[in-house]
């Protein structure tokens, strides 16, 4: 769309700007002002020309024929018009031209690119039609150059200056070429055809809707076997366009504008449907975009284009400054887009597997973020089985900083800080709704995965959660798993929300809530605090966060175990084991703790073990307090290989019951 309205805003500059004078009834100031302004743009080194100009005094009518124009920018940029006319003409003004009708015919716009694969795209419109135009009856500015951002610029400020009810063109259709030096040999192309276009209330530098009811394209791909794709597209429809604002974002005077300025306030189109010979075929019901806006300071569209002219010709090398550079610009660039609310609904493709379909993603982008990125009502096939998402979702994701980080290690292999610098631009996931085969078909079940990292220090977070709740069936073919198929315990259920969080203030580590519910086997929940946890403990140089991990102090530890036929299992497991029963078994091992305790304190702790383990469904309750500081790491070590011993550092406080 903003081709067209780019060809019919230099169609209008044409037609109108510089070329009725103060005695525009008079055939030969009609001429002199055209000569005027074609001189005008053929200072920048452009080509410009034009065939007769004939004015009806009666009518009020002016015609010029045979208008040329060609850039030398890069891409260069064509545009041809066999014929304007402009009709019912008058100048109550000096300083700005009407008319009730401006007809363009056969209107040629070219633009040739310097892309490896795409060389040409023209555009051809039969027929454009403007209703009741006004218009300055001078060029309000000259092209500054001829490159192509100064010609977007150019003919955007023109646009921004007119007055029409209506600008429209039956069809507009199009062809594009491939360069025949494409990898693979052989060449391709393609043509396109707009219908409908019709863009309605332009004043004040705004465009109150923009409407293309149809867009048609066949193309064959290059190289190779050649291969048809063709595509639909319907009910293309903007609105609010801010044509004043858009020519102010590519204006070098406006680099310090640092805000952002709505270009589009809604946008939409669909259905959108892409067939292909080999079967992949794919539609789009809909897509809507809200509040497009963009930030001048931070575009930097001339030096992106300029660096992408220079790739077309040879790709700079991995990991070179050169492809540093341009991955800044392009990171640059995606903070000067800003997006509100955006939604593409109904999606659906063949795949190879079998169909997929996906009902939703939404999602809103601003100053290089994206605020969350999430699919809906995923259906589509493993080649074990179907697969289904309810939802999954980044609940940000800065996109602008991880092409910087990205660049950063492009050509070499990153380490593993480079990697952590990863984490501080997504907040966090979110999979709901999940079900998928394993490796034997058998089905596997997400009903919610969450997990939110923040409060970083550095790379590192210092703030976690995870809430999970999950099944999935034990495999056969391992061992460790086949021995819960035994017991009769064919899948895994998890229920689990674990939470830990630092305090800078109270140099404090807390790890709370922990819940973990292993469905038919245990039901778990605990506290647990660090003392003295500096901020070093979260450094990524090793030998600063061991010494900082030294001083770390282990505090009060609770921890309450609810069994749910665990303890049975682990009997079963034992009595297979030792060739005993499971009575035996049981008694064997709680005689077993009874001999290891020699500490008269323990005897309590001890009673509430042995009576968790001699009845089924009980819950143990164990709080650990220090009886002075234990430090983090020796209380590990011990844990290794001294276990009573790293239990002896607490006093110890347990109780059982159902």
């Amino acid at each position: 769309m903003k081709k067209i309205l780019l060809g019919v805003g230099a169609v209008v500059v044409v037609a109108a700007a510089g070329f009725f004078g103060f005695n525009f009834y008079l055939q030969h100031k009609v001429k002199e002002q055209v000569d005027t302004a074609f001189a005008q743009i053929r200072a920048t080194g452009a080509k410009a020309s034009y065939g007769k100009v004939s004015f009806d005094a009666k009518s009020r009518t002016v015609t010029i024929t045979d208008v040329a124009t060609e850039s030398t920018s890069e891409p260069p940029f064509s545009v041809k018009i066999a014929s304007v006319t402009a009709s019912g003409v008058s100048q109550s003004d000096p300083a700005r031209f009407s008319a009730d009708n401006i007809d363009i015919a056969d209107l040629e716009l070219g633009v040739s690119l310097p892309s490896q694969a795409l060389s040409r795209v023209i555009y051809k419109a039969p027929q454009i039609t403007v209703k009741a135009y006004s218009g300055p009856a001078a060029i309000q500015r000259p092209l500054a150059s001829s490159s192509l951002i100064d010609l977007y610029r150019f003919g955007l400020a023109q646009l921004a200056s007119i007055t029409a009810t209506s600008i429209t063109a039956p069809a507009m259709t199009g062809t594009m070429a491939f360069d025949a030096k494409v990898k693979g040999g052989g060449t391709g192309g393609g043509n396109f055809t707009y219908s409908g276009i019709a863009i309605e209330g332009i004043k004040d530098g705004k465009i109150a809707s923009a409407k293309t009811d149809a867009f048609h394209f066949s193309f064959n791909q290059p190289g190779g076997k050649p291969a048809q794709m063709t595509g639909d597209l319907a009910n293309m429809a903007t609105t609010n366009i801010d044509v004043g604002a858009l020519a102010a974002a590519l204006d070098p005077s406006n680099a310090n504008d640092d805000k952002y300025h709505r270009i589009y306030e809604h946008v939409s189109a669909g259905p959108y449907v892409v067939t292909s010979p080999e079967g992949l075929n794919m539609r789009i019901d809909s897509v809507t975009a809200d509040d497009i806006g963009l930030n001048p300071s931070r575009l930097q569209l001339p030096k992106l284009i300029a660096m992408m002219s220079l790739a077309g010709a040879a790709q700079p090398a991995p990991g070179s400054a050169q492809a540093r550079e341009m991955m800044e610009t392009v990171a640059t660039f995606y903070e000067g887009i800003g997006i509100g609310n955006t939604e593409m609904r109904g999606f659906s493709a063949e795949t190879p597997q079998g169909p997929f379909k996906l009902q939703v993603m939404r999602g809103n982008f601003a100053n290089g973020k994206i605020g969350e990125l999430a699919v809906e009502g995923v259906e589509g096939r493993a080649p074990n089985g179907p697969v289904r998402l309810g939802r999954f979702a980044l609940k940000s994701l800065d996109l602008a900083n991880f092409a910087r980080v990205i660049a950063q290690f492009s050509g070499q292999k990153p380490s593993a800080e480079q990697m952590l610098g990863l984490l501080p631009l997504i907040e966090g996931v979110e999979i709901k709704g999940f079900t998928g085969p394993d490796k034997h078909g058998n089905q596997s079940n997400i009903d919610i995965l969450s997990l939110d990292w923040g409060q970083f220090v550095g790379p590192i977070p210092s703030k976690l959660h995870l809430i999970a709740k999950m099944s999935g069936p034990f495999d056969p073919t391992d061992a460790n798993q086949r021995r819960f198929i035994m017991a009769g315990i064919d899948k895994i259920n998890i229920d689990a929300d674990l939470g830990a969080a630092w305090t800078e203030a109270s140099r404090t580590f807390a790890l709370e809530p922990v819940k973990l519910d292993l469905g038919g086997l245990v039901n778990a929940t605990a506290r647990l605090s660090l003392a003295n946890v500096s901020r070093e403990v979260f450094s990524t140089t090793a030998a600063q966060a061991m010494v900082a991990a030294m001083q770390t102090e282990v505090g009060a530890i609770e921890l309450t175990l609810h069994d749910q036929g665990g303890v049975d299992l682990a009997i079963a497991q034992y009595a297979r084991g030792q060739n005993l029963s499971r009575e035996a078994a049981r008694q064997a091992i709680v005689q077993t703790i009874r001999n290891a305790n020699t500490d008269e304190s323990l005897k309590p702790a001890v009673d509430a073990l042995v009576n968790f383990i001699e009845t089924p469904g009980q819950t143990l309750v164990v709080k650990l307090t220090p009886r002075a500081k234990v430090p983090a790491l020796q209380l590990i070590q011990l844990l290794k290989t001294e276990p009573l011993l790293a239990l002896a550092q607490f006093q110890v406080e347990a109780s059982s019951g159902l």
